[in-house]
């Protein structure tokens, strides 16, 4: 993710697809997560992140597991971490969206998070 500060009238979540280069700006970072949906359904692309303002993303490590990062970043949510946000935080990483999905889907299948309600996640 590039750490570029978003113009004036830029939303605090930015991404685009790694194929067409199609640029999604959002107010949540879960309206994100839903593009990706999209994009990943029908055309078959992956999406990037290019900007994310959040005191979450921002605080959140620049390593570790998934099952850390969900930890540490579930300090700042009452009700589980948004999907959206993990994303966001992974992509210090050097991770895609669709690489974080991957990662989510592996770790729920060995028990690791749960979902306490539609797209927010908590580890265990």
């Amino acid at each position: 993710m590039s750490q570029q500060q978003p113009q004036q009238d830029e939303a605090p979540f930015v991404a685009r697809t790694l194929g067409s280069g199609t640029r999604k700006e959002a107010a949540d970072a879960n309206e994100v997560l839903a593009f990706y949906r999209r994009q990943s359904r029908t055309a078959g692309e992956d999406v990037e992140w290019t900007f994310a303002d959040h005191p979450a993303v921002t605080a959140a490590p620049d390593e570790g597991d998934l099952a850390t990062v969900v930890r540490e970043l579930d300090a700042h949510f009452e009700n589980g971490v948004p999907i959206g946000i993990i994303a966001a935080a992974l992509s210090k990483q050097g991770d895609t969206i669709g690489d974080t999905m991957d990662a989510i889907h592996d770790l729920r299948m060995t028990g690791g998070l749960w979902e306490p309600r539609d797209d927010h996640l908590r580890a265990f």
